[in-house]
């Protein structure tokens, strides 16, 4: 049975900055942190389609906005957080939810760069510029890891991918340790398989019914199973979680049918 979205007052006041909000997972949590109350800036690098994604939801009353921004750009990332932190006068949650795949040996130095580049770096590059606003309003930062980070997967050619998912994670317990004590917190969710517009292109029938057969719960996830956990760690139900990485997965790393 799939998660639907509900609506509620748990992030109401809360000014959020959403990553990847065109599509998938970034779409249905800026969807569903929209409906909770909260004030959103989201983008996607795929013109118009975070601003299409923000028209409907701004349509329905919320307060909600879009715009097309190359996070890979550190200027582009940094002039958006920027210009959203300064229209909604300051930030209170950072979701950073915006892969390369071939063999190892298979693997180029400009595709390892690339996956690093748009999995890695561009955590960086809104999280740097985010930092101040962030230690002003002892905000939280949720970051979008990987169970591909967690555990090696031979068939379909993540190195690159696990190897940014795994930085993703320690960067993630290191933004908890140094922004502790200015009340920041940070946490990352890993995701198991989830169909998405960009999981859906990168895999043929086999690849997916390969990552299917790992889950105990067998199907893929959906962009609401993931918001869901990712409204929890926005709101400050989970005020006293930081430094942690939570695998929404059906089961995968718990073991084996």
């Amino acid at each position: 049975m799939e998660t639907t979205l509900s609506a509620g007052n748990r992030l109401v006041g809360k000014r959020v900055l959403i990553t990847g909000t065109g599509g998938g997972q970034g779409a249905a949590a800026q969807e569903l942190f929209a409906q909770e109350g909260a004030r959103v800036v989201g983008c996607d690098v795929v013109p118009g389609a975070a601003e299409s994604a923000a028209r409907k939801l701004a349509e329905q009353g919320h307060d909600v906005h879009g715009h097309t921004v190359d996070l890979a750009d550190p200027d582009e990332a940094r002039a958006w957080v920027d210009a959203a932190a300064a229209s909604l006068g300051g930030i209170d949650v950072l979701y950073n939810n915006a892969a390369g795949f071939a063999p190892f040996a298979d693997f180029t130095v400009d595709l390892w760069r690339h996956v690093m580049r748009v999995e890695l770096d561009i955590v960086f590059h809104t999280t740097h510029p985010a930092w101040p606003h962030l230690r002003r309003s002892g905000g939280a930062i949720i970051n979008t890891a990987s169970v591909s980070g967690l555990r090696g997967i031979g068939a379909i050619g993540q190195a690159a991918h696990s190897a940014a998912k795994g930085g993703v994670i320690a960067l993630t317990r290191t933004l908890a340790a140094e922004g502790a004590p200015d009340g920041i917190r940070a946490n990352a969710i890993s995701p198991g398989f989830v169909s998405s517009p960009a999981t859906d292109t990168a895999m043929d029938d086999d690849a997916r019914q390969y990552m299917l057969n790992m889950h105990l719960i067998q199907r893929p996830g959906t962009g609401p199973d993931i918001a869901a956990l990712a409204l929890y760690l926005a709101s400050d139900e989970s005020s006293w979680v930081t430094g942690q990485n939570i695998s929404v997965d059906g089961g995968w790393t718990a073991g084996y049918r």
